[in-house]
């Protein structure tokens, strides 16, 4: 049986038969482990969401979207949006991490500026 060449994208390959595969050429991969650094997080200590403020979004826009996802009353919720307006900030809920990244998502998902950052010991 006469040998078939396959081409593609600027490639020959010659198969040897019709039911033969193309060998293919894996790259040598390098089995060496590079050292870990040693990091001070610790998965105990609690993480804080916090609200930023910005120009955008209404006081009772904010007041609404705190009692919604994190469920506080509305005086509590009410205090939270005033320290965001009157301090530029609010840690508005403090917790495990995992958690505290879905609740940044959220607050982002109803376009308002909120970070995580790592609760002082």
């Amino acid at each position: 049986m006469r040998p078939r060449l396959w081409r593609r994208a600027g490639r020959t390959i010659l198969f040897e038969s019709q039911s033969a595969m193309p060998s293919v050429a894996t790259p040598e991969r390098s089995t060496t482990a590079q050292p870990r650094e040693e990091t001070e997080t610790s998965l105990s200590q609690p993480w804080n969401v916090v609200i930023h403020n910005d120009p955008v979004n209404l006081m009772s826009y904010v007041t609404h979207v705190i009692r919604k996802l994190f469920g506080y009353d509305e005086k509590e919720a009410t205090r939270l949006m005033l320290q965001v307006h009157e301090l530029g900030r609010s840690v508005v809920w403090s917790g495990a991490r995992e958690k505290a990244e879905h609740y940044v998502r959220e607050l982002h998902a109803h376009q308002l500026l909120a970070t995580l950052e790592q609760a002082d010991s």
